[in-house]
């Protein structure tokens, strides 16, 4: 597309990119129709996807003013965006939230900041990959976008492995999204059995009286009120209790725990026994994860530390 002198002036560098995208491709532009359709043929997008619209990286401003436009600083960032697409926000745009910073070299580092970021990453689980469950949900997300090429170059692996190690993290990063949302669900769940705790009361005062060998065996029972109702409300109450909620479990009188609940034996024994499973694996993981950094830590040389859970932090 050609420019007439009217429309040209002076070149702005700008920092152009797709959205969901974290490459930005450098341009200069005098305006925005120039700056269109430098958009179009460097980032390869289609004809028919046509037209762009041009916004802000930082907020998603759409700019489709040439006088703004003008005013905007050199090197801004923009995202371009084609007809059926929206602006998403992601937290390594830019935009012109620099603008307070003092030199080119300050602009640049946050893009140089970002780099040394996944590579020390990188560096921190080729020295330990049991680190891993030390890493945060952001870093975990820095590692998963890096470009499986990239990374595997950077850990001395080969792509496959480098692909099987990405896919771990996103697994990891996952469960802790479900592991979260589960935990926000029992909080609300929680709060509305404390609403109601009057009216629970008073159903439980209006139940027939234990006789004298029910009382004694109820009066065993230490458990408290929260892991009792796990145990009666969910369909594997074993995933849901802590590592100290199972042991209290499993040292509970089984006739105990059946009258607290109005199990009958086998229910209440079936249960222990699927806690003490549960509690036997989870000692296995540690187990594991401890042979696994004892491994890792034995191929560090003589003057490197193993990662640890205090370093890490």
């Amino acid at each position: 597309m050609e420019f007439s002198e009217e429309t040209t002036g002076a070149l702005k560098p700008c920092l152009l990119r797709r959205n969901r995208s974290r490459e930005h491709h450098g341009a200069a532009a005098s305006c925005l129709e120039e700056l269109r359709s430098k958009a179009c043929d460097i980032l390869a997008i289609d004809k028919s996807l046509e037209p762009i619209t041009l916004v802000l990286a930082e907020d998603g401003t759409i700019v489709d003013d040439e006088d703004y436009f003008l005013c905007l600083p050199d090197n801004t960032k923009f995202v371009a965006l084609t007809c059926n697409e929206t602006w998403k926000y992601s937290n390594t745009d830019g935009g012109t939230a620099w603008l307070s910073q003092d030199s080119f070299e300050t602009k640049d580092e946050p893009d140089g900041m970002e780099g040394c970021r996944w590579k020390n990453l990188a560096q921190q689980l080729k020295g330990d990959l049991s680190s891993i469950i030390l890493l945060s949900e952001e870093d975990l997300q820095v590692l998963i976008d890096v470009p499986c090429s990239d990374l595997a170059q950077e850990l001395s692996q080969s792509p496959a492995k480098t692909q099987d190690l990405q896919n771990t993290l996103q697994q990891v990063l996952d469960h802790r999204e479900e592991a979260r949302q589960s935990k926000q669900l029992l909080q609300l769940y929680l709060q509305a059995l404390e609403k109601e705790g009057s009216i629970l009361a008073k159903q439980a005062e209006s139940e027939a009286p234990l006789d004298e060998v029910d009382s004694r065996v109820a009066g065993l029972i230490t458990l408290s009120s929260h892991v009792l109702m796990v145990l009666k409300e969910k369909s594997s109450p074993e995933l849901s209790l802590s590592s100290q909620d199972l042991e209290l479990v499993i040292k509970e009188h089984p006739e105990a725990l059946a009258q607290a609940l109005s199990w009958n034996l086998e229910k209440a024994e079936a249960v222990q026994r699927a806690c003490q499973q549960q509690l036997t694996l989870r000692l296995q993981q540690v187990q594991s994860l401890n042979a696994l950094h004892s491994i890792s830590a034995g191929k560090n040389s003589p003057t490197e530390e193993p990662v640890s859970l205090k370093r890490a932090k």
